[in-house]
Order: C-alpha cells, then sequence, then structure tokens
C-alpha cells in the first residue's frame, strides 16, 4: 500500500522527511510525495514553481527506497483539490488504494473541502500531530498518528535564506545547495 502526503514543500524541510519515516514506518507504506501546484487554502503565491518544488522533493528523497515524488498534480487544473489528484491517480492505476496523509492543520479544514463526501470512496484518510498538538475529530479520519515534534517550517527557511542566514540541518543538503544553485527564496 502507498501513502500519499501532499502540501506545498516550498522548501521540503527536514520536517517533512521525519514526519514521512515515521509514518512509512509506523503504517508499513511506501510514501508520495505530492507538490501541489495550487494549494485552495494558502493564498499567497508560492516562492518556488511548481518543477521547483518538485526538482527539491526528488533531491531530498533521493537515497530513500521507501519515497518517490508523485507530479500528477503539476499536470492538474488549479487550484490542486485532492479528490482531483485522487481521481486522477486512480483513473492511471485502476485498483491501487491510497492511504492520504493529513497534517493537523489539513485535517481541520477537512469540513471546507472541495467534494470532501468523496474522499473514502477514493482513499483511507490517516492524520497525523506532533505530541500535545490538538486534532479535531472528523469522520473521514480513520486513524491518527502521533509523529515527532519537530520545530521547523517552510515559512521559517525562506525567511532564513531572505536574511541571508544558514539553513544547513533544517533541509538537507542537497536541497540547501538547489535553493542557493536557483538563487530562490531571495
Amino acid at each position: 500500500m502507498e501513502a500519499l502526503f501532499g502540501g506545498s514543500f516550498d522548501p521540503v524541510h527536514l520536517g517533512h522527511l521525519v514526519v514521512a519515516e515515521t509514518l512509512a514506518d509506523v503504517l508499513g507504506v511506501t510514501v508520495r510525495f505530492l507538490p501541489a501546484r495550487e494549494q485552495p487554502f494558502k493564498h499567497a503565491a508560492h516562492a518556488a514553481s511548481p518543477e521547483q518544488r518538485a526538482e527539491m522533493l526528488a533531491l531530498a528523497v533521493a537515497g530513500n527506497p521507501r519515497f518517490r515524488v508523485e507530479r500528477v498534480e503539476l499536470e492538474l487544473p488549479t487550484p490542486s483539490y485532492t479528490v482531483r489528484t485522487l481521481r486522477a491517480l486512480a483513473g492511471r492505476e485502476p485498483g491501487n488504494r491510497f492511504v492520504l496523509l493529513l497534517g493537523a492543520d489539513a485535517a481541520g479544514d477537512l469540513p471546507n473541502w472541495y467534494e470532501v463526501e468523496a474522499l473514502p470512496h477514493l482513499a483511507d484518510v490517516v492524520a497525523f500531530a506532533r505530541p500535545g498538538s490538538e486534532l479535531r475529530a472528523h469522520g473521514l479520519i480513520g486513524r491518527v498518528v502521533t509523529v515527532p515534534a519537530l520545530d521547523i517550517s517552510a515559512t521559517a527557511v525562506r525567511e532564513r535564506v531572505a536574511q541571508g542566514r544558514s539553513i544547513r540541518y533544517l533541509v538537507s543538503d542537497p536541497v540547501r545547495e538547489y535553493i542557493g544553485a536557483h538563487r530562490l527564496y531571495r
């Protein structure tokens, strides 16, 4: 079984990777990272292009046989609605049942999702939360997994780059080098 971990990943950081590794262990799945082309609940534009975010993800997950990057959302209409993504994957891979991984924030927004009632027909929903964080209950969430708390955010990484500060140990070295080479977030 495969799990889908969607998000902006602008940029992907070690917190994302630790969460994915934890979920792969706990659930016994491989994880496909789904960079969103345009998230419906994030009204600010992404700083890096969808292609750049997918490239950074590919660099970050290289060498981990349980991880891969799924670029299907980059080919779909915007905004990146999860049900469209799941339908596209079902059409491409009939019979493959996915686990949809949702962080506490995304899980909290479930009542507002586009065609949310279709989710159970398309994937099993697993939410994850850091210890002590509150996760609002929702009937579509089949399981909740506690993941390690790492205080890293993509926003903070972008701000550090803009300020000329180090992001070493916040992102993988290949991602840090990519950000520098492409002059992202400056």
